[in-house]
């Protein structure tokens, strides 16, 4: 358990652990909710619902981690191996209410520990716009861009060696 995370309105008791099957609906609804927090995604989203749901299948794999603050679910973190040798990670998502309170910065140390200990060397990210100041602040750095869906987005690694 991380204990006292400071945010915004104080501390707050944050343990992180491995998603089981039974977190799904709170995971869905933490993914549904952040990715519409951000107004400039929100008419692309909307348009694409099928994009709003969460595939139970990343629970099954074992490389879902979740967020408890205060002994309720607040955020996941994702991560898959690529095909050449990094791990991407493929979601960060925290609960709007709960942005900001340093819960997306411990789900990105978590993965960085385990990922050392799988001795992995690099983590990945195609950064939305509108995180790439955290991600920046976390230590990734950009490499460039990719195209995906809805245009260009930074694409971004941290180096773990």
């Amino acid at each position: 358990m991380i204990q006292q995370a400071f945010g915004r309105l104080g501390p707050m008791d944050l343990a992180i652990r491995a998603a089981t099957a039974a977190d799904h609906a709170e995971i869905s609804d933490i993914f549904r909710q952040a990715s519409l927090s951000n107004a400039g995604d929100r008419e692309n989203l909307l348009a694409h619902p099928e994009l709003l749901d969460f595939d139970a299948a990343w629970l099954r794999n074992g490389r879902t981690r979740v967020a408890v603050a205060d002994g309720r679910l607040v955020g996941f973190a994702t991560t898959r191996r690529t095909d050449h040798g990094a791990v991407e990670l493929d979601d960060l998502f925290v609960e709007p209410a709960w942005m900001r309170r340093g819960i997306g910065r411990a789900l990105v140390a978590d993965a960085v520990a385990a990922l050392q200990a799988e001795g992995a060397e690099r983590l990945e990210v195609s950064a939305n716009s509108h995180a790439l100041t955290f991600y920046e602040s976390v230590g990734f750095v950009a490499d460039g861009t990719v195209e995906t869906r809805f245009g260009p987005t930074p694409r971004m690694h941290l180096d773990l060696a």
